[in-house]
């Protein structure tokens, strides 16, 4: 299985790893600090041994990097991967963003997530509501600039399965539990939100800046979706 870099220091931006196989342009790596698409983030990208990483994606516990050619790379070489750094840290500042929106939205309604995907640029979080007002929506924005500028530290660290889903507050996703592994890994942001996580995130909320609400949209019945972005 692949070391993952990624959890053990976020902020690693190159690393040099063995390749251990290529299918057409999809390698395996012993080690990767690129963090796969999953949990609706989009992945990493970046270049690795001189080529292009369009996408990074995880099959199983395998995490394969997408490139735009394969071409003089071999198992058992080493390469040199290097991370769109500024593309990573607008992705983990929207990421503990989405976090903090979700518990303040949890807190105030109970409402559960339904969807989400985060991107560099824009990041949307769907809930279960039957409504999402203007006035409603910019209170819980607010509410969530407030923790921002507490300068909570965001802290990750890994917790028995029936442990953590007995905490309250642990799991916020309305039609899913996580992955079923003994062990999870739990991403701390803190006094505000608590969960069972995988992805990446900032170290402290001072580094998010501002949150900014871009507007929602009705999805359904019982369902609304919100849209923000970080500057």
């Amino acid at each position: 299985m692949t070391r993952r870099l990624f959890w053990e220091d976020m902020y690693m931006q190159e690393f040099d790893a063995g390749v251990v196989s290529i299918e057409g342009n999809r390698v395996v790596l012993d080690r990767t600090a690129f963090n796969p698409r999953g949990g609706g983030l989009v992945s990493d990208t970046g270049a690795l041994g001189g080529h292009r990483v369009t996408e990074v994606v995880k099959e199983g516990e395998e995490i394969f990097h997408v490139l735009d050619s394969s071409d003089g790379l071999k198992p058992g070489d080493r390469a040199h991967g290097v991370l769109d750094w500024d593309r990573r840290l607008r992705i983990m500042r929207m990421h503990t963003s989405a976090h903090i929106l979700s518990a303040v939205v949890n807190g105030e309604t109970g409402a559960l997530i339904t969807g989400n995907q985060i991107g560099p640029e824009e990041s949307r979080v769907d809930f279960n509501l039957e409504d999402f007002g203007k006035e409603t929506v910019s209170l819980y924005i607010d509410k969530v600039n407030e923790a921002v500028r507490r300068e909570l530290e965001v802290k990750t660290y890994f917790m028995k399965r029936e442990e953590a889903l007995a905490k309250p507050g642990f799991v916020k996703l309305a039609n899913a539990m996580p992955p079923s592994l003994d062990v999870l890994r739990i991403v701390q942001i803190g006094d505000v939100d608590t969960q069972a996580d995988g992805g990446v995130h900032v170290r402290n909320t001072k580094e998010i800046g501002e949150v900014v609400g871009l507007g929602t949209e009705n999805k359904g019945k019982n369902n609304r979706r919100l849209h923000f972005t970080v500057r």
